[in-house]
């Protein structure tokens, strides 16, 4: 795998300092530069073209939303810097308006260091990272099918998959559980089966729709039409 390039736009000092330091541990990962405000962290992707720029959403002179807008507005052609955005807050209305300006990923700042790394692989990969704590916010904006927000910029095309390795009705079943966000615990108790073949079905749906985890999952299946 090559290396991934990355940008952090960040105007918390001690903040900006200990992810820049824990970024800068993973081999897989290049740290090219830092910015405390929109106006800079805008002009340095723009300088370095980075793979993926980490965005605060809470800035001074702009807010994220903007600097996403401005990050994706100059992007060129065959060239186009991934954003994931990272903040406090799980807020509606601010989840749908970064996704809405173009961001590909959205973490809570209190994400573990191992599950960033994991975000930032996925989204430099075309993917997108949804934190679990805003997720039920996507799945809901899906539901509701508003063209708004584009949430897999690249998707692979798991319908002609589903066409040769179709889902079974016991996996359906399965499917939407995990859309209204019942965990595989509930899962087992609500179709009376055990929780070990509820993993077993998971995995099964995951392989199946080239997901990486079950919010992606849930997000495919409603675009497809599994589940309603």
């Amino acid at each position: 795998m090559s290396s991934i390039r990355v940008v952090l736009i960040e105007d918390h000092d001690l903040t900006r300092m200990g992810m820049k330091i824990a970024l800068q541990q993973q081999g897989e990962l290049v740290f090219v530069g830092e910015a405390a405000t929109g106006a800079e962290g805008v002009s340095l992707v723009n300088s370095q073209q980075p793979d993926v720029a980490i965005v605060d959403l809470g800035l001074p002179d702009m807010d994220g939303v903007e600097v996403t807008r401005q990050i994706k507005a100059a992007a060129t052609e065959g060239k186009s810097t991934k954003v994931l955005i990272l903040t406090l807050t799980d807020n509606q209305e601010t989840v749908l308006a970064a996704f809405a300006a173009g961001a590909d990923s959205y973490c809570i700042k209190d994400i573990s260091s191992e599950n960033l790394v994991q975000a930032l692989k996925l989204t430099a990969d075309g993917n997108s990272w949804i934190d679990p704590a805003i997720a039920s916010i996507v799945l809901q904006q899906v539901r509701r099918k508003e063209a708004t927000v584009e949430i897999d910029a690249a998707e692979a095309d798991y319908k002609q998959v589903l066409e040769a390795t179709p889902l079974t009705e016991r996996e359906l079943e399965v499917l939407s559980e995990i859309v209204n966000g019942n965990s595989n615990a509930e899962i087992a108790e609500r179709l009376y089966i055990t929780v070990g073949t509820v993993k077993t079905h998971v995995r099964n749906i995951l392989n199946k729709l080239c997901a990486d985890d079950r919010t992606q999952a849930a997000v495919r299946a409603l675009r497809a039409g599994l589940v309603k």
